[in-house]
């Protein structure tokens, strides 16, 4: 039998009109069962059973039920209100037989949280024969229809219940997508931490107090005495950082003893990243109990319990409000935990195993090195590193020893760290340090190990996971869960380059993880496994060689070899030196590396070439440069098949999902969309089917993490396989499926992340000269060849795909692209490198080559001149090189001799590229100073002062001509003959700065002289001339040893050179995988030692250069269409942009024409590129077409352009005439610095020019001036005619312009090339409303909204003389909302309202408040008030008393603002706000400065082209006066939530300042001193005229006595569109029309007069009452008053019933209820982040009306006086404590008591001494007075914090009795005996008698309930009997004493009645206590000697006494006689006889 008990749910979400009847109905199996329905109720209650009978089958593992919570309705459907799913696994397992499943959330049916809750408790009888299913997963999916979701798996963990998830992965994963949509910069966040309660923490008679800390910033708590003491405080922590540097920061919490000394102080810690509570809904912990424990010591138990609440809000974050305890949520520790779902913390050790790290750079300074190389010691330099590794992970932190001198470290240690599992934190973070003896550690390199990928959920693991792979039988063949394992396995590490130099890295930060690295820096062999409930012995400890022997085999090698052909370079835009690019993976190809054989990793080097328009590119024409590099790394191909398959299907599946999202926003037909869904779905099934993932068992490398992987992919990708087919069969709606799909993108996404991934990325550098200017980085596995399957190759393997290149560490963010790239790259094991020929295209040739190198001497050319330079070089000239010395590769030989062949691409003509030149030459002369000018010794000079031609000797190019002659260059800082002066100044006699006016001190003058030329254009049909060939013996020239050569010598020449080559072939090989073979140098000149090796080491061997020729090219043709873009940027500071577009596509490039002062530019233009040449194959290229690249820029007179964004896109490729497809305009984001910067509409078409059938290209488009062509027809959007109607209302808080208020201004509205004016306002002052309102525009729009152009607002000033400055403007982008059907005349077509009722009510309307039965409202009043209604509505029926049995009004409270409801069009029905803005934008993230508002609407509707046709009715007509009216407005203030503290204690002492127009209310005499969440419960009246006092400020400050008071935070309310709007939002309407009583109607028109003037306005009939008001028809429709006071309670306060009906009616219509808003607060020194709220509501009422009704009353409730009198009579089995001198066990017993928080009233009674039995009789009584709130339950505690305070702080405070037994001792301290800690709100019951007491009657801990008879001591009032007191031994609770007390609660009224004294004192009575009676023995030694030797002495040592009495008198007796005998002796012998 399965049992359900269906308790209670919570805060379900209301309807539009008052609250759902819910209920349940729970689904088991396909049989269903309901609940009955509760009417009205958002916190039902049903406590019903529903039973499922099994019938003799047991639960399975997988077992689940549905709970559903609907709306019940009487006809109809019952509407959807949550839902959930809850594991029955713990049932099925045996875990245990009752599953209580508390405060589990519902979902809506989209899958998002609403809010609500629900209680349940579900119980199973197994049958009698059943065996119990193993345990299993616990994050089982299940299909639930449209969307997969996980099950519900037991009590909710950290979200209140988020989803089960059986450890960390799943909580990790749970909603990262919330982190993903922060952009990646520093931003304000505000972590707020609630310290709310502790419980059951250790230790006797502590102080705690709780500190918690995040980052670098702690707040600390409060003191509070006990065990389970009460803090409620809240820290606020404001923070400016990276989202993923926060997210990696800990929130620590940790609990000291204040009384302790510091070594043993801490008492208890708790530590979770914020990164987890930010995953978690609402980015919240709420109200959650942490386990503290002790982190010294893991095996310790739990140290106590403390409850928080954490909430991380960002900028634009609504806080969610912590609303309190919810039932007996305060006693359920144990299902309110925080930890993952479902899940216990187990203490668990990481074992990272560190075996051997490779290739660790440089890190040390050679100069030591160096000193014992000339000492004869040698040591390879590579070693300059002392490696360590360093772990961290959740504070803690491990290295390994230090590896002196060690490039390939091998450390073999394990590093055990100890940890709670699951683990709240996310990252072990690795980094090798370089360990320095005098300076600070340097770091190598950082990686990071992510436990959400390398750990999963499900059932829980027993044991250890290690490498061996035997180990798959733990795991159970269908679970998918594991523990953290990771290989053994290399993780690469990057940073910043790899050369060491001995300057500061400026890229240090890459090395410690900070961005993304640039280089590879090495990589370390790691493994981890998790063993759960062990500790390690050691942190650090030796691997055992066993261990070492196993990863042998993970570190066998395989050659690979990478192939890149580098196409393009285009888009440079600074030319500089010569550029050259390096190819390397790992360290291999790294040409400034020395420890791996020389690679043909270089291409040669090349000058940039001007495009003709704006950038540079490298002219490689048809021969391509290619690299090769040979690397040799660990085969894990079965890992990257695996995710290159998987992100195959993803991508197939996001280009679906974006052809569908295109067709949804496109609106196409139902019939397109179906098509589009149905292939997307299709095609995905067929992809999970037909590319399964390769198998592992068998392959090499193979771990643990792979199986595991494994088995989770393919359980994944069937669960996405079988969703699809549901989709396909169930689905309605196919909007409702884009979500779902987004979701299996993102998952397969997640899938295809591979942590084992230790193949390092392939990385590209861009080197000008030689340095190291732009990278970027490849992953290896997107261009890995791949046997298993052509899916499982990489992405771009042997396909040309485009690179932007990006700057190291780019503060820029992109601003200025280096190069665009276009890589052809292939990579592949070399077993299979002849798989490489089917991908290559071209020929690959290779060549060795050198320079020779002559000098001119004298006139004759020869080698005598050359300084520093060899005959023979390489391309730099710095390596020695001889042709003789050059030897073939292995596998290699030469093929022909040396021959010259001149390097084209280093040949930089200056005039290459471009169409227009200008020559240059400087004139100079010299003299003495004061002498005669002459001719220099150089008389002509370049602009450097280097020797140059003379103008005669320039000679004018073939294909150009000259435009003018040789003149000076006037425009200039020159005097009139275009000279300039300067003196010159050693060593080079070069003047370094220039004047105009001469002066006797100048030397040196020189003039600049120019001519210009052009380029001739080739006549129609001609063929580009041949270029000039230059030097017929190849040599190439120079006038200085440097880059800048050219081809034709100049009489200013001093160097030459010319390159020989000779071509090498391979031995045996045919194909283009021949070049694999090249490895090692050709062979450098061995004859001489070098005596500088660094400069042979800089670079390096000689090694061949590899190229690709391409004997055919193909002829393309290129059309780019810029239609128009939107939401630029505004650049310049009129508030526009001035934006033009260089458009670039691979090395040409075209500029659009620039416009003038527009953020959404509308070209219209087709940019046409004539004869494209490019090389490789058609087919290819189609695949994957090169990017069209558009580059926005603001045209700028004066200074540089500047850029406005970036859009990248693909064209749409033709290579076929039958292909008939034509391009289609699309938006493409523009990107600025990562940020989204606008949109633009482009489409470009790439057509293929056929030489054999040549294809008829499109028709030129229809030009609109010289060169400017149009977007054609049939790609530019259809037109329509469309009507735009303006509704100009006025414009609001405007600012000054130029330093003068903005006077008389006037709108002008653009839209599609059309404007309109409206008239001007003569006084803003006055009336700042437009004298005209409505504005009419016909225009030409796209039929196609995706094409629709904005709506752009001018606001221009009309200054004197004429001036008219644009004054501020705003774009409106979208137009859809503004649509409407003119002839359908809708509520807001004829706007009208209050203001046009006006006239016809009557000037002195009065509402006649009967005011009756006085005395019934005095008596109400006490028990029912404002705050009755207020906690009604908000579910607290404690606090609202009898309110709701009365049948009073609710009112609704809202969690926003009034304008943030959907219901109620954010108060814009007449009119929106629209920001004015003005100037450029301030900053990357800010925004134009807001310098006012518009206030207006729009409408906009089709027209007919038939001018015949009568155009339809306008829109806007019967506006309102738009004339000032004056207003009375009431602002009620409620209470302010979770305010930001502004005092350094951590509060703030809060009061309300309000300002409306000129008027303002500071009400600082009222403040509240010391608290974050005040109470004001005010009501503040004000008069205002509007509109031009519109906008109410509210502002919150913090009260402070000497300084300047803080603005705390602000909220600004329009009253205008309150006032306006048609939804009656000026005065909530509410649920009964009451004339007396807390609910008096307030409004100054009844119900009656607003219902006529609402059917005024909507143009309807009358409504008309009939049978004296209880009937009313309107609209239509009969209404009569029983059927909405059907079931409701009539009372005495109702007003007349036709009135009464009226307002039914009217809260029908969806007008604004009778509310109260939480509106929040912002500050402008966080202007995004909330600083608290403020609930509120406001009214406003035309004083022309009339006065309204009487305000409400709000003021606070006051705390009611309490007194707490506690009669002390007895103790009994006290501890004996002490042995009294004479032996005995006693104890000095008093008894100490005290209520917390009011610590300074501790009262004792008097001892009772030497009690031998444990029993004491007191007799006393304690009294302690206190102010308690009754709503609350509890105490207000009024005092300062300190003496020097200034205030009194209020706590609120449960009301707890602690009474604690005392052994008294005069001599010394007191000892403690024991406590009992009593909550009078939930007394638990004393016994009767002594024997009865137990300390079992107060356990109360996690998994034991309190006593089910507690009760409350105020229902109770006295209560009498035993209870225990605990005193703390060992770690344990042991008895220490029973006390009997009275316990009384008495008012202060009874108190009078009824006097008792304290102690005995006067008044004696209520009861009289007697003095006690006490033993005679009791009494103090040391004031009582009688007694002393009575009751001491006496009766211990009576018997000693008497023998002593007796021994003294028979001492005596014997004395006496011998004393006596001698005499009487004598006598006898004197008198015998006497």
């Amino acid at each position: 039998m399965l049992r359900v008990v269906v308790e209670s749910a919570k805060t379900l979400p209301k309807k539009t009109i008052g609250s759902p009847d819910p209920i349940a109905s729970v689904t088991f199996k396909d049989e269903k069962k309901k609940t009955k329905s509760i009417k009205s109720e958002v916190n039902p209650v049903w406590n019903e059973v529903l039973e499922f009978d099994l019938k003799g089958t047991p639960l399975d593992s997988s077992s689940y039920i549905d709970v559903v919570v609907k709306d019940y309705e009487t006809l109809g459907k019952d509407k959807f209100l949550g839902s959930t799913k809850i594991s029955l696994k713990e049932l099925a397992t045996g875990q245990s037989t009752s599953l209580p499943s508390k405060n589990v959330p519902l979902a809506s049916e989209s899958g998002q949280s609403t809010g609500a809750t629900i209680n349940l408790v579900i119980a199973y009888d197994p049958p009698p024969n059943a065996t119990l299913s193993p345990q299993g997963g616990g994050d089982t999916m299940v299909d639930s229809g449209k969307h997969i979701t996980h099950v519900y798996a037991g009590p909710p963990g950290l979200s209140g219940g988020s989803g089960g998830s059986g450890g960390v992965a799943a909580v990790r994963r749970r909603d990262q997508s919330s982190r993903s949509r922060l952009a990646n910069k520093p931003q304000d966040f505000q972590i707020r931490a609630r310290v709310i309660e502790g419980r059951q923490l250790l230790g006797n008679n502590v102080k705690p107090v709780v500190k918690v800390n995040v980052g670098d910033q702690t707040h600390r708590t409060r003191i509070r005495r006990g065990n389970n003491p009460f803090f409620d405080e809240v820290f606020f922590y404001n923070v400016n950082m990276l989202p993923s540097e926060l997210f990696d920061q800990n929130i620590n919490i940790r609990v000291y003893d204040s009384y302790s000394l510091r070594a043993d102080a801490l008492m208890g810690e708790f530590m979770v990243d914020v990164g987890y509570v930010y995953d978690e809904p609402g980015h919240c912990v709420m109200r959650k109990w942490l386990l503290l424990n002790d982190p010294e010591d893991s095996s310790s138990g739990a140290k106590g319990y403390l409850k928080v609440s954490i909430f991380i809000v960002g900028a634009g974050d609504e806080p969610l409000v912590d609303m309190g305890e919810h039932g007996g949520e305060e006693d359920d520790i144990e299902s309110n935990l925080l930890l993952p779902a479902g899940v216990a913390l187990r203490w668990a050790t990481l074992s990272l195993k560190v075996f051997r790290a490779e290739d660790v750079p440089q890190m040390d300074d050679a100069f030591l090195h160096t000193m014992r190389g000339i000492f004869g010691e040698s040591e390879g330099k590579k070693n300059l590193v002392d490696p360590f590794l360093e772990a961290s992970f959740a504070g803690q932190k491990l290295c390994t020893t230090i590896m002196e001198k060690n490039a390939n470290p091998e450390w073999n240690q394990v590093l055990s760290l100890q940890v709670k599992f699951p683990s709240m934190c996310e990252c072990i973070k690795l980094t090798i340090m370089d360990w320095d003896r005098l300076t600070r550690n340097d770091a190598v390199g950082t990686t990071y190990l992510n436990l959400a990928k390398i750990a999963s959920s499900g059932g829980e693991i027993e044991g250890t996971w290690g490498p061996d792979p035997s180990h798959e039988a733990n795991t159970g063949d269908s679970e998918v869960g594991f523990l953290p394992v990771f290989g053994p396995c290399y993780v690469n590490l990057y940073g910043s380059p790899r050369e060491f130099t001995g300057l500061p890295d400026p890229y240090v930060d890459l090395n410690y993880g900070k961005g993304e690295g640039v280089a590879y820096r090495g990589r370390v062999l790691v493994q981890l496994s998790t063993q759960l409930e062990r500790k390690a012995d050691k942190a650090v400890d030796n691997i055992t060689s066993d261990d070492i022997l196993v990863t042998q085999k993970y570190q066998r090698r395989r050659k690979y070899c990478l192939c890149v052909v580098f196409h393009n370079a285009s888009m440079i835009q600074d030319p500089g030196e010569p550029i050259q690019f390096e190819v390397s993976i790992g360290n291999y190809g790294n040409k400034l590396d020395n420890t791996c054989k020389p690679l043909a990793s270089t291409t040669q080097y090349s000058c940039a070439v001007f495009d003709g328009n704006y950038y540079y590119y490298l002219p490689w024409a048809a021969t391509k440069p290619v690299v090769v590099v040979n690397s040799f790394w660990e085969d894990i191909s079965h890992r990257l098949d695996t995710i290159n398959i998987i992100l195959f299907i993803t991508r197939r599946l996001d280009l679906n999902l974006g052809l569908l999202k295109n067709a949804i926003s496109a609106k196409a037909s139902d019939r397109v969309q179906v098509e589009v869904w149905g292939k997307l779905l299709t095609q995905l099934i067929e992809d999970l089917e037909s590319y399964p993932l390769p198998e592992m068992v068998g392959q090499a490398h193979l771990t643990c993490l792979d199986l595991q992987l494994k088995k989770l992919r393919d359980s994944a990708m069937a669960t996405i396989r079988g969703a699809a087919r549901q989709m396909r069969e169930e689905t309605k709606e196919i909007r409702d499926c884009v979500a779902d799909i987004e979701g299996w993108v993102e998952k397969l996404t997640q899938l295809a992340e591979e942590p084992q991934n230790s193949m390092p990325d392939v990385i590209i550098w861009m080197l000008r000269g030689e340095k190291r200017v732009a990278y970027s980085r490849v992953p290896a596995h997107q261009v890995l060849f791949s046997m298993y399957s052509e899916q499982a190759c990489g992405q771009f393997c042997g396909k040309t795909q485009t690179i932007f290149m990006q700057y190291p560490m780019d503060k820029s963010k992109a601003l200025k692209v280096p190069v665009q790239i276009r890589v052809n790259m292939w990579l592949g094991l070399s077993s299979e490198e002849k798989k490489f020929n089917s991908f290559s295209e071209g020929t690959f040739t290779v060549f060795a080559e050198l320079y020779e190198n002559q000098a001119e001497m004298f006139g004759k050319w020869g080698t005598t001149g050359l300084v520093g330079r060899y005959n023979y070089s390489d391309v730099t000239g710095k390596m020695k090189l001889k042709q003789q010395y050059f030897l073939p590769p292995r596998g290699w030989e030469w093929e022909g001799d040396w021959f010259v062949d001149p390097q084209r691409s280093l040949l930089t003509e200056a005039d290459a590229g471009h169409t227009e030149f200008m020559d240059e030459v400087f004139e100079n002369e010299t003299r003495y100073p004061g002498g005669e000018w002459k001719p220099a010794s150089e008389h002509y000079t370049d602009v450097n002062g280097e020797k140059s031609r003379s103008p005669g000797e320039f000679a004018c190019p073939k294909g150009w001509s000259w435009l003018e002659a040789w003149h000076a260059d006037e425009n200039r800082a020159v005097d009139e003959q275009g000279w300039e002066y300067g003196v010159t100044i050693p060593t080079d006699d070069k003047p370094r700065s220039w004047g105009p006016v001469e002066k006797m001190y100048h030397v040196h003058r020189r003039k600049r002289l120019v001519r210009p030329r052009k380029k001739e254009a080739l006549p129609a049909g001609g063929a580009a001339e041949k270029r000039d060939e230059g030097d017929p013996e190849g040599w190439e020239f120079s006038s200085l040893i440097g880059w800048n050569f050219h081809r034709k010598e100049r009489s200013s020449d001093t160097f030459r050179r010319r390159r020989w080559r000779r071509k090498m072939a391979p031995e045996d090989r045919l194909g283009a995988a021949a070049i694999f073979k090249l490895e090692g140098a050709l062979g450098v000149n061995t004859e001489e030692k070098e005596k500088d090796s660094d400069s042979t080491n800089a670079f390096r061997a000689n090694t061949p250069t590899v190229s690709c020729s391409f004997d055919s090219s193909n002829v393309y043709h290129l059309r780019v269409y810029v239609y128009q873009a939107r939401d630029l940027a505004p650049m310049d500071t009129d508030s526009f942009s001035d934006p033009y577009a260089h458009v670039s596509f691979l090395h040409l490039s075209k500029t659009t024409e620039k416009l003038k002062a527009t953020l959404n530019p509308t070209w219209d233009q087709t940019l046409i590129f004539n004869d494209l040449v490019i090389y490789g194959d058609p087919q290819s290229l189609a695949g994957n077409p090169p990017k069209v690249v558009l580059e926005f820029y603001d045209y700028d007179q004066v200074g540089n352009d500047e850029l406005l964004g970036r859009t990248v896109f693909s064209p749409l490729v033709e290579i076929s005439s039958t292909g008939d497809r034509t391009p289609k305009l699309l938006w493409y984001p523009v990107i600025h610095k990562g940020q989204r910067a606008g949109e633009a509409l482009l489409a470009a078409e790439l057509i293929l020019k056929d030489k054999s059938a040549p294809l008829d290209l499109p028709l030129v488009p229809p030009m609109r001036a010289q060169n400017l062509y149009m977007v054609p027809q049939g790609i530019r959007p259809v037109v329509q005619l469309t009507a735009v109607e303006i509704l100009a209302w006025g414009l609001r808080n405007m600012k000054p312009y130029e330093l003068a208020a903005v006077s008389s201004p006037c709108l002008v509205v653009e839209c599609g090339g059309q404007r309109v004016e409206s008239a001007v306002i003569r006084n803003m002052k006055k009336s700042p409303n437009f004298p005209s309102s409505v504005l009419f525009l016909q225009v030409l729009l796209p039929k196609d909204e995706m094409y629709t152009p904005p709506i752009v607002l001018k606001v221009i000033d009309h200054r004197p003389f004429g001036r008219k400055p644009v004054v501020g403007q705003c774009t409106i982008t979208s137009l859809e909302r503004f649509r409407c059907d003119p002839n359908v005349l809708t509520a807001e077509g004829s706007v009208a309202n209050k203001m046009s009722l006006m006239s016809s009510t009557s000037p002195h309307l009065s509402i006649a408040m009967e005011d009756h039965r006085p005395l019934l409202e005095t008596q109400e009043k006490e028990t029912v008030d404002w705050w009755s209604k207020f906690y009604a509505s908000v579910g607290d029926r404690e606090r609202c008393g009898e309110y709701l049995q009365k049948g009073y009004d609710t009112l609704e409270v809202y969690d926003d603002e009034l304008e943030d409801l959907p219901e109620f069009n954010g108060l814009t029905d007449f009119c929106d706000t629209f920001k004015l803005e003005r100037g450029r934008k301030q900053s990357e993230d800010g925004d134009a400065a807001v310098v006012g508002e518009f206030k207006g609407s729009f409408r906009m509707y089709p027209l007919s082209d038939d001018p015949g046709v009568m155009a339809p009715p306008r829109q806007f007509r019967e506006l309102p006066d738009s004339g000032p009216q004056e207003c009375l407005v009431r602002v009620y203030i409620i209470r302010a939530i979770d305010l930001q503290p502004k005092d350094n204690n951590g509060r703030c002492d809060p009061y309300i300042r309000i300002s409306l127009g000129r008027n303002t209310i500071v009400d600082s005499d009222n403040y509240i001193p010391n608290t974050t969440n005040p109470v004001f419960g005010k009501m503040f009246e004000m008069s205002c005229f509007l509109p031009q006092e519109k906008d109410l400020k509210i502002s919150v400050y913090d009260y402070d006595l000497l300084t300047r008071d803080e603005k705390v935070g602000e909220t600004v309310i329009d009253l205008e569109n309150r006032f306006l709007s048609r939804f009656n939002s000026y005065c909530g309407l509410p649920q009964t029309y009451c004339i007396s009583g807390v609910n008096q109607w307030r409004d100054h028109m009844k119900p009656s007069q607003i219902l006529e003037n609402v059917a005024r306005l909507k143009g309807l009939s009358k409504p008309r009452t009939e049978d004296n008001g209880n009937t009313l028809t309107f609209q239509g429709r009969v209404y009569t008053l029983a059927e909405f006071e059907a079931n409701k309670e009539v009372h005495h306060h109702l007003g007349p019933a036709h009135e009464r009906i009226c307002l039914h009616v009217l809260r029908r219509l969806g007008l604004v209820p009778e509310h109260v808003e939480t509106r929040t607060l912002y500050s402008s020194f966080q202007p995004m982040l909330s600083q608290g709220r403020l609930q509120m509501w406001v009214d406003v009422f035309p004083k022309s009306l009339g006065m309204p009704g009487p305000p409400f009353d709000i003021t606070p409730r006051k705390a009611k006086k309490n007194i707490l009198r506690v009669v002390v009579w007895n103790t009994t089995d006290v501890t004996l404590d002490e042995t009294s001198i004479t032996g005995e066990h006693m104890s000095d017993i008093y008894v100490k008591g005290w209520m917390p928080g009011m610590e300074e009233d501790k009262q004792k009674t008097d001892v009772h001494y030497r009690s031998l039995d444990g029993d004491g009789n007191f007799n006393w009584r304690f009294i302690f007075n206190f102010d308690y709130l009754p709503a609350e339950k509890l105490c207000l505690v009024s005092k300062k914090e300190n003496f020097w305070s200034l205030d009194k702080s209020e706590f609120r405070i449960p009301p707890k009795l602690i009474v604690q037994i005392w052994d008294n001792d005069k001599f010394s301290l007191d000892d403690y005996l024991g406590v009992v800690e009593l909550d009078l709100r939930s007394l638990i019951p004393p016994a009767k008698t002594p024997e009865k007491c137990t300390l079992e009657m107060m356990e109360h801990g996690p998994g034991k309930r309190k006593s089910e008879q507690v009760k409350s001591l105020f229902a109770q009032q006295s209560v009498r009997g035993w209870w225990p007191c605990s005193i703390e031994k060992d770690g344990k609770k042991e008895l220490g004493g029973k006390v009997e007390m009275t316990l009384e609660i008495v008012g202060e009224a009874e108190a009078d009645e009824k006097p008792a004294g304290k102690a005995r004192d006067e008044p004696n009575m209520n009861p009289r206590l007697e003095f006690p009676n006490r033993p005679d023995t009791s009494f103090f030694w040391f004031t009582n000697p009688c007694k002393t030797m009575k009751f001491i002495v006496w009766r211990r040592f009576r018997c000693l006494f008497i023998l002593l009495i007796l021994l003294v008198i028979v001492g005596l007796f014997l004395g006496i006689l011998l004393y006596s005998l001698p005499n009487y002796i004598s006598m006898k012998i004197i008198r015998p006889l006497s």
